[in-house]
Protein backbone atom coordinates (compact mmCIF):
# COMPACT_ATOMS: atom_id res chain seq x y z
CA UNK A 1 0.00 0.00 0.00
CA UNK A 2 2.75 2.49 0.65
CA UNK A 3 4.18 1.80 -2.56
CA UNK A 4 1.34 2.76 -4.68
CA UNK A 5 1.22 5.60 -2.78
CA UNK A 6 4.59 6.61 -3.33
CA UNK A 7 4.22 6.58 -6.82
CA UNK A 8 1.47 9.41 -7.59
CA UNK A 9 1.56 11.60 -9.86
CA UNK A 10 2.25 14.13 -7.15
CA UNK A 11 5.36 12.30 -5.82
CA UNK A 12 6.99 11.86 -8.70
CA UNK A 13 6.89 15.59 -9.94
CA UNK A 14 5.29 15.12 -12.91
CA UNK A 15 2.49 17.72 -13.40
CA UNK A 16 -1.47 16.68 -12.44
CA UNK A 17 -3.52 16.84 -15.27
CA UNK A 18 -5.03 19.98 -13.44
CA UNK A 19 -2.20 21.59 -13.63
CA UNK A 20 -1.47 21.27 -17.22
CA UNK A 21 -4.51 22.57 -17.75
CA UNK A 22 -4.09 25.34 -15.60
CA UNK A 23 -0.69 25.78 -17.00
CA UNK A 24 -1.66 25.59 -20.91
CA UNK A 25 -5.03 27.67 -21.12
CA UNK A 26 -5.52 29.53 -17.67
CA UNK A 27 -1.75 31.07 -17.83
CA UNK A 28 -2.29 31.72 -21.57
CA UNK A 29 -5.19 33.66 -21.14
CA UNK A 30 -3.63 35.13 -18.16
CA UNK A 31 -0.51 36.84 -20.49
CA UNK A 32 -2.56 37.55 -23.28
CA UNK A 33 -4.87 40.01 -20.85
CA UNK A 34 -1.48 41.20 -19.58
CA UNK A 35 -0.22 41.51 -23.19
CA UNK A 36 -3.97 44.02 -23.79
CA UNK A 37 -3.22 45.84 -20.80
CA UNK A 38 0.37 46.91 -21.33
CA UNK A 39 -0.29 48.00 -24.81
CA UNK A 40 -3.08 50.15 -23.86
CA UNK A 41 -0.79 51.69 -21.00
CA UNK A 42 1.94 51.93 -23.96
CA UNK A 43 -0.86 53.54 -26.08
CA UNK A 44 -2.17 56.12 -23.40
CA UNK A 45 1.47 56.75 -22.61
CA UNK A 46 2.43 57.73 -26.26
CA UNK A 47 -0.66 59.90 -26.28
CA UNK A 48 0.03 61.79 -23.42
CA UNK A 49 4.23 62.20 -24.91
CA UNK A 50 2.64 63.67 -27.76
CA UNK A 51 0.48 65.92 -25.85
CA UNK A 52 2.71 67.05 -23.38
CA UNK A 53 4.98 67.97 -26.81
CA UNK A 54 2.29 69.69 -28.78
CA UNK A 55 0.50 71.55 -25.85
CA UNK A 56 2.90 72.15 -22.90
CA UNK A 57 5.86 73.03 -24.48
CA UNK A 58 4.24 75.88 -26.63
CA UNK A 59 3.55 77.12 -22.83
CA UNK A 60 7.20 77.99 -21.81
CA UNK A 61 7.57 80.89 -23.84
CA UNK A 62 3.93 82.17 -23.47
CA UNK A 63 3.99 82.42 -19.74
CA UNK A 64 5.35 84.85 -17.55
CA UNK A 65 6.45 82.06 -14.81
CA UNK A 66 8.55 79.75 -16.95
CA UNK A 67 9.41 77.83 -14.15
CA UNK A 68 6.36 76.46 -12.95
CA UNK A 69 5.38 75.06 -16.60
CA UNK A 70 8.72 73.78 -16.99
CA UNK A 71 8.21 71.90 -13.25
CA UNK A 72 4.41 70.76 -14.91
CA UNK A 73 6.34 69.33 -17.73
CA UNK A 74 8.94 67.42 -15.98
CA UNK A 75 6.60 65.95 -13.92
CA UNK A 76 4.16 65.19 -17.06
CA UNK A 77 7.34 63.14 -18.41
CA UNK A 78 7.87 61.21 -15.63
CA UNK A 79 3.99 60.22 -15.54
CA UNK A 80 4.98 58.67 -18.83
CA UNK A 81 8.09 57.42 -18.35
CA UNK A 82 6.17 55.44 -15.14
CA UNK A 83 3.56 54.18 -17.59
CA UNK A 84 6.23 53.12 -20.70
CA UNK A 85 8.30 51.15 -17.55
CA UNK A 86 4.80 49.42 -16.26
CA UNK A 87 3.85 48.05 -19.43
CA UNK A 88 7.03 46.67 -20.40
CA UNK A 89 7.01 45.23 -16.57
CA UNK A 90 3.89 43.79 -17.78
CA UNK A 91 4.79 42.30 -20.85
CA UNK A 92 8.50 41.01 -20.00
CA UNK A 93 8.10 40.31 -15.82
CA UNK A 94 11.58 41.65 -15.34
CA UNK A 95 13.09 42.54 -12.07
CA UNK A 96 15.30 45.44 -13.53
CA UNK A 97 11.81 46.58 -14.86
CA UNK A 98 10.19 46.93 -11.50
CA UNK A 99 13.11 48.77 -10.12
CA UNK A 100 13.29 50.98 -13.08
CA UNK A 101 9.16 51.89 -11.97
CA UNK A 102 10.10 52.41 -8.66
CA UNK A 103 12.81 54.53 -10.05
CA UNK A 104 10.71 56.61 -11.78
CA UNK A 105 7.96 57.06 -9.36
CA UNK A 106 10.45 58.14 -6.57
CA UNK A 107 12.18 60.84 -8.53
CA UNK A 108 8.32 62.13 -9.38
CA UNK A 109 7.81 62.42 -5.93
CA UNK A 110 11.06 63.98 -5.85
CA UNK A 111 9.91 67.13 -7.96
CA UNK A 112 6.53 67.58 -6.86
CA UNK A 113 6.56 71.28 -5.17
CA UNK A 114 5.43 70.60 -1.59
CA UNK A 115 8.17 68.47 -1.05
CA UNK A 116 10.67 68.84 2.33
CA UNK A 117 14.14 68.91 2.91
CA UNK A 118 13.83 65.61 4.64
CA UNK A 119 11.86 63.70 2.04
CA UNK A 120 14.10 65.30 -0.88
CA UNK A 121 17.02 63.49 0.98
CA UNK A 122 15.34 60.27 1.93
CA UNK A 123 14.66 60.10 -2.04
CA UNK A 124 17.73 61.01 -3.34
CA UNK A 125 19.74 58.16 -0.74
CA UNK A 126 16.26 55.49 -2.53
CA UNK A 127 17.61 56.94 -5.57
CA UNK A 128 20.93 56.56 -5.00
CA UNK A 129 20.32 52.91 -3.49
CA UNK A 130 17.79 51.54 -6.34
CA UNK A 131 20.77 52.83 -8.86
CA UNK A 132 22.87 50.65 -6.84
CA UNK A 133 20.83 47.49 -6.70
CA UNK A 134 19.77 48.23 -10.38
CA UNK A 135 23.55 47.94 -11.71
CA UNK A 136 25.28 46.19 -9.81
CA UNK A 137 22.98 43.37 -7.97
CA UNK A 138 20.58 42.67 -10.87
CA UNK A 139 21.86 39.52 -12.89
CA UNK A 140 22.28 39.51 -16.34
CA UNK A 141 24.01 43.37 -16.33
CA UNK A 142 27.76 43.64 -16.77
CA UNK A 143 29.75 44.38 -13.81
CA UNK A 144 32.58 46.25 -15.71
CA UNK A 145 34.58 48.90 -13.98
CA UNK A 146 36.80 51.04 -16.54
CA UNK A 147 40.29 51.89 -15.18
Amino acid sequence: MKEVRDKTETRTGRQTALERFVDQYLGNAIHLFLSVLALLILSAAAIAAYEIVLHEFPKLWRQPNEYDVLHQIIQSILLVAIAAELSLLLLFHRTSAAIEVVIFVVARKMVTPGITGLELLLGAAALAGLIIVRFYYIAGRPNKVDA
